[in-house]
């Protein structure tokens, strides 16, 4: 099994726009080819989630290159680039974002120091304030404050935060104030640490049980009351209610049982109201309606018994355009490719495969 801690969020998915509302503005998409050191850019239609290359495309980037943000301004993309081991390129590259899609380095890259070691994660605040670096060679979390207008990023004091366990994901809550980290003991049994935000400064807030094993992926309901958790080992999906402090208390009837096997990565849909999740050791989509009252989610049945769609094999990453209209599916497979799906009512129709030459290992999209 692909271990997010080693390889975070395998593959890609991409945004488009709303068929009914016939919009002829495009969006652009970018992929990290870490294999191949580049970045994949792509126009999208946002009429029919068509992805075209764009000229120039693929860029190069740093060593290893692994997770890519977007700011919420649309004008830089970051990138982490890990390179092999602890000593590796260890570094941030900002890339600004012209109004075609296109993209300019600006050198030199942002270095993480002695104290942080193989970037695998990136992830921002709503806001654009903040970006959050998982350090999986060294077990702690960078910060960086964002400067408004150029994108420049300075580290924030008391950086690099201790976590000091196995880390498998991360995740920033809606309103931006506070962080959750997953991550394994070496019995693989997991759990989520929470800490609060304060301009940049993380305070821990607890650790709670992951209630499985090997808890790969997380996320948040769209209003931030819940948050979700795949334990990839235990095949099952763990439901926390998150308190006004940020603590975590499992809601009753939790964990549920995924049905599937290895659940490795999860995704809301625009509206909240379903939840898809990638079953990597299934070569599947599960998709599950969301209970308001309680959060839990409940097996979809509106198109599918089962209520799974089939994939290319390994899926491993997922993403919903911000109207609802497509799901696009990144597979960790010999065919290094991105399936897009259009959604009607949760259900999954497949539209189509393409090839972007390497397995991509993250995406950032610019609306």
């Amino acid at each position: 099994m692909f271990q997010k801690a080693l390889l975070v969020g395998l593959v890609l998915a991409a945004v488009a726009g709303s068929l009914s509302c016939g919009t002829t503005a495009n969006h652009y998409v970018y992929a990290t080819l870490s294999t191949a050191n580049q970045l994949g850019a792509y126009r999208e239609d946002p009429n029919s989630g068509v992805l075209t290359q764009l000229d120039g495309s693929p860029y190069a980037v740093g060593d290893g290159d692994r997770s890519i943000v977007i700011h919420p301004s649309g004008q830089f993309a970051y990138v982490a680039n890990p390179g092999e081991g602890a000593n590796g390129e260890n570094d941030i590259s900002l890339f600004d974002i012209a109004s075609d899609g296109g993209l300019t380095e600006v050198f030199p890259r942002t270095p993480l120091g002695t104290s942080a070691s193989v970037p695998q994660l990136l992830v921002m605040d709503p806001g654009g304030a903040y970006l959050y670096v998982m350090n999986t060679g060294s077990e702690n979390i960078s910060v960086f404050a964002i400067a408004s207008g150029t994108g420049i990023l300075s580290e924030v004091s008391n950086s690099p935060f201790p976590v000091g366990s196995v880390l498998l994901d991360m995740q920033v809550n809606p309103s931006g104030n506070l962080l959750y980290v997953s991550s394994v003991g070496t019995n693989l049994t997991g759990e989520i640490i929470g800490f609060s935000v304060n301009a940049g400064q993380l305070s821990i807030i607890g650790e709670t049980p992951s209630d499985g094993v090997n808890p790969q992926a997380m996320v948040t309901d769209p209003k931030g009351a819940y948050l979700y958790v795949a334990n990839t080992s235990s095949n099952s999906i763990a439901i926390f209610a998150i308190g006004s402090t940020g603590g975590l208390t499992a809601v009753a009837g939790s964990p549920i049982n995924d049905g599937y096997s290895a659940p490795l990565y999860m995704v809301f849909d625009a509206s909240g109201n379903y939840i898809y999740v990638a079953n990597e050791g299934s070569a599947n989509i599960a998709v599950f309606a969301i209970d308001s009252s309680t959060g839990l989610p409940a097996a979809l049945t509106t198109s599918t018994a089962t209520n799974a769609f089939g994939t290319n094999p390994g899926p491993s990453y997922l993403a919903v355009d911000p109207n609802g209209s497509y799901l696009f599916l990144g597979n960790e497979s010999s065919t290094s490719d991105i399936q897009s799906f259009s959604i009607s009512s949760g259900s999954l129709t497949i539209l189509t495969n393409y090839n972007v030459g390497n397995t991509a290992t993250s995406i950032g999209v610019v609306q």
